[in-house]
């Protein structure tokens, strides 16, 4: 996996004309057009478009592109759910293509919807029933992963009202992949659950470096924290302060024995250089014998 993406990377940095500029504007303006045109006659009036290996069999082989402009939306009253929808597909497709460059996009998009097409020709061959692809709204969907990961904390308008992070849309994505995967396998809808897996296992492809990188980089932090060698600054000032109302001192010299509450006038510091905590007096700071064993 770390090779593919690793040679998925190298092929757009070699090679940074390939791919569809603005792909995403494309897409969104062929579902609103599609939209229309149902919405104007009927929603029968657009399945010519739809993925459907019987009818690729007889000879309609452009349903293998062409379910991606499928919205899933067909009513008018579902205008505003597919303005939504189609205004982060956009938001989102293009910050991505920005941030990696066309050719990287433009293969992110193409290999999940490649993908999903192969992966309704291996479900009809093998169970034995023509699947229907309406729409590559879970390729669409897999680009809010790919963005929280990129830009976890950026904040956006979730229904244009509510600001929200997009670590919690993602959480919120995931979700609805797992629902959707859980009853297309309760119902035996097969296309219900190949489609998302898909569109999971290409966001996995792309992203595998990033994440494994992240949880290398976490399981660092955490040995680093846990180290003996690393001074916990908190714990170690709550233990000061436990001893502190305990001995009726805050600061003690470990040369001379004087403490704060003794001779207020005078100042303390810890040494750097000495292992453990050792705090000294402004006379001894600089003049005594470096702890070497806590």
């Amino acid at each position: 996996m770390k090779k593919l993406c690793s040679a998925i990377d190298r092929f757009a940095y070699k090679h940074p004309n390939f791919g569809i500029p603005n792909l995403m504007k494309y897409i969104v303006i062929g579902n609103a057009l599609v939209y229309l045109l149902s919405v104007f006659s009927s929603p029968a009036a657009v399945s010519f478009l739809a993925f459907d290996w019987a009818a690729i069999c007889r000879g309609e082989v452009w349903r293998l592109v062409t379910f991606i402009l499928m919205p899933g939306y067909y009513s008018l009253s579902d205008g505003i759910w597919l303005v939504l929808f189609l205004y982060f597909y956009h938001f989102i497709g293009s910050i991505l293509e920005r941030e990696w460059g066309t050719a990287k996009f433009t293969l992110y998009y193409l290999s999940g919807v490649i993908f999903t097409a192969l992966g309704g020709v291996l479900g009809s061959l093998l169970s034995g029933y023509s699947l229907t692809i309406v729409g590559a709204q879970y390729v669409n969907l897999s680009m809010f992963f790919a963005f929280a990961v990129l830009y976890p904390n950026t904040q956006v308008l979730f229904m244009f009202i509510i600001p929200v992070k997009m670590k919690w849309l993602a959480i919120l994505d995931g979700a609805f992949f797992a629902i959707g995967i859980v009853q297309s396998l309760l119902w035996g809808h097969v296309a219900g659950w190949v489609t998302p897996l898909i569109a999971l296992a290409n966001f996995l492809v792309f992203f595998w470096n990033d994440l494994t990188g992240a949880v290398n980089r976490q399981r660092g932090y955490v040995r680093h924290k846990n180290s003996h060698q690393t001074i916990q600054f908190k714990k170690a000032a709550e233990a000061q302060q436990r001893k502190a109302r305990e001995q009726g001192f805050r600061h003690q010299c470990s040369v001379c024995g004087r403490t704060d509450a003794s001779h207020p006038d005078l100042q303390f510091r810890y040494c750097s250089r000495c292992a453990g905590y050792h705090c000294f007096c402004e006379e001894h700071i600089f003049n005594h014998v470096h702890f070497t064993e806590e």
